[in-house]
């Protein structure tokens, strides 16, 4: 009987954050010109549903999930490209999904129902204070939410300060 891989999950949305914990993830834990790699991989986009389009949009909702429509075959594609194209060359047993709903829960319900061994976020590197101003307190971030909520360990994968 073939053992089975722990699974990653690696959370994506447009930021280009987000991709690059992809293309970080891809680099550190899948060896390149190997088809052993340590993990099943999975990508997760979480688009949000009709009725928070709606409920945002008035009058142009339909505009607006067309744009999210859009977005989450954006992701998959870019996402795609990078595992084909990545120093990691070709990792191509690779499962994307896109769920509707609020990304936190998302993630967190997909780490429950994979039982992944481990959840991977990009970090937008706003503090708890940035965070309050630009998104009110409610929303918050989604690696502050999986951290203490997924039940697998979360990697949260900033990028790099560039210096001047």
């Amino acid at each position: 009987m073939a053992e089975e891989k722990p699974v990653m999950l690696v959370g994506l949305d447009e930021s280009e954050e987000s991709f690059y914990a992809l293309q970080w993830t891809l680099d550190r834990f899948f060896v390149p010109y190997t088809s052993k790699y340590p993990f099943r991989l999975i990508l997760l986009h979480a688009k949000p549903t009709a009725s928070a389009a709606i409920g945002m949009a008035g009058p142009g909702a339909i505009e607006v999930i067309s744009d999210l429509k859009r977005i989450a075959a954006k992701i998959i594609e870019k996402a795609k490209k990078l595992c084909i194209s990545s120093i990691s060359k070709s990792v191509n047993d690779v499962n994307i999904k896109v769920i509707e709903g609020d990304a936190r829960n998302v993630l967190c319900e997909a780490v429950e129902k994979h039982h992944a061994s481990i959840l991977v976020v990009g970090s937008h590197g706003h503090g708890a204070i940035k965070r309050f101003e630009f998104r009110r307190a409610v929303l918050g971030s989604v690696g502050d939410y999986c951290a203490p909520h997924a039940h697998c360990s979360v990697l949260i994968v900033k990028r790099p300060k560039i210096k001047q």
